[in-house]
């Protein structure tokens, strides 16, 4: 078994009051204790970390003997940097895991030196590349997500803009109002190996030959709202994210700050309002979100039971923002080692 290990990096939260409710000083959501294994490690995005948190310490994912099969660790935070997914030789650090391609990547590298020792399922808020064909991997749908550009209460951007328009922001962070004029903004985009980033990039018509602006900061921690500190600058985020940070959820980190979700092409990224505030489900940019596993373990026991609760866990899939979705554990998007 190959030990893995990796340059340290650190990672703060922000916690503000607003919508709907209050979070301060919120404890690590990995396993209880940071030698609790358990049978399946799983690491990866940002995005569905909270969620699958939820689903991981709760009752809903267990064997037949009642004990919890999942150990969801945290992309940022935690109870230690490094930690250990297994008992000895899998050492990792958060940045080497945070996001969607990173925890693909890592999940990729445990495969390809002899087997999934270390990592047994990988978060995933996208699905694979097309510049990496194969079928080692199984992207596993489980909820819905939605993505939007967000701004603080008081923003100088616009609370509506058009796919074209956000086009324009990133490559050269200005776009064209209404009145025909050019306007300057501050985009933020979130970090190399977000799963978001991807998705954003190519949701809003981003090409090969397209290139990010130099303009454009690019290392902001992905649905983290109080990296927005300007009048003028906008970020991509989570909707499903955004909901859940504003629920006071144990072990979820009210990252919002002032932040606001705002509309894509006149369609609002939500519906209802106060408790009854939902993601919608129509919205201009949504998504599957993944459980990444290694195609030929798909049908081991502890495996399988795993994806058949997740998605048995409607209820608690909602909770945390997502909305449930009829795919639930289909078998039929795959990819490379290392997409």
């Amino acid at each position: 078994m190959n030990v893995k290990s990796y340059a340290k990096v650190g990672a703060a939260f922000g916690a503000a009051a607003l919508g709907l409710g209050i979070l301060a000083a919120p404890a690590s959501a990995d396993p209880s204790t940071s030698t609790d294994y358990r049978t399946l490690a799983v690491v990866g995005s940002d995005t569905t970390q909270y969620v699958m948190n939820g689903l991981a310490n709760g009752t809903a994912v267990v064997d037949a003997g009642g004990n919890k099969l999942m150990a969801s660790w945290n992309a940022i935070g935690g109870l230690s940097d490094p930690y250990n997914t297994k008992a000895t030789g899998c050492s990792y650090t958060r940045a080497q895991t945070n996001g969607s391609s990173n925890g693909v990547a890592r999940l990729s590298e445990d495969i390809a030196n002899g087997g999934t020792t270390c990592i047994d399922m990988a978060r995933s808020s996208r699905g694979p590349k097309a510049s990496v064909p194969g079928t080692d991997l199984t992207y596993v749908p489980f909820a819905r997500d939605a993505v939007t550009y967000a701004t603080d209460l008081g923003s100088t951007v616009p609370t509506n803009l058009t796919k074209a328009q956000l086009k324009q922001i990133y490559l050269n962070c200005t776009y064209t109002n209404a009145s025909g004029n050019t306007v300057t903004v501050a985009p933020l985009l979130p970090q190399a190996g977000s799963g978001t980033r991807q998705y954003w990039l190519d949701s809003i018509g981003f090409t090969a030959s397209d290139t990010i602006g130099s303009c454009v900061n690019q290392n902001a921690q992905e649905h983290d709202g109080t990296a927005i500190t300007a009048a003028n600058q906008l970020m991509p985020y989570s909707v499903a994210q955004w909901i859940a940070q504003g629920k006071s959820i144990a072990d979820v980190p009210n990252r919002r700050g002032e932040s606001r979700l705002r509309n894509i092409d006149g369609q609002a990224p939500t519906t209802g309002s106060g408790a009854a505030l939902a993601l919608n489900p129509s919205f201009v940019f949504s998504r599957d979100v993944y459980n990444v596993v290694q195609t030929s373990r798909l049908n081991e026991p502890a495996v399988s039971e795993a994806l058949a609760d997740i998605c048995a866990a409607s209820t608690t899939i909602t909770t945390y923002g997502f909305g449930p979705i009829s795919n639930c554990n289909a078998r039929n998007v795959t990819g490379g080692l290392n997409s």
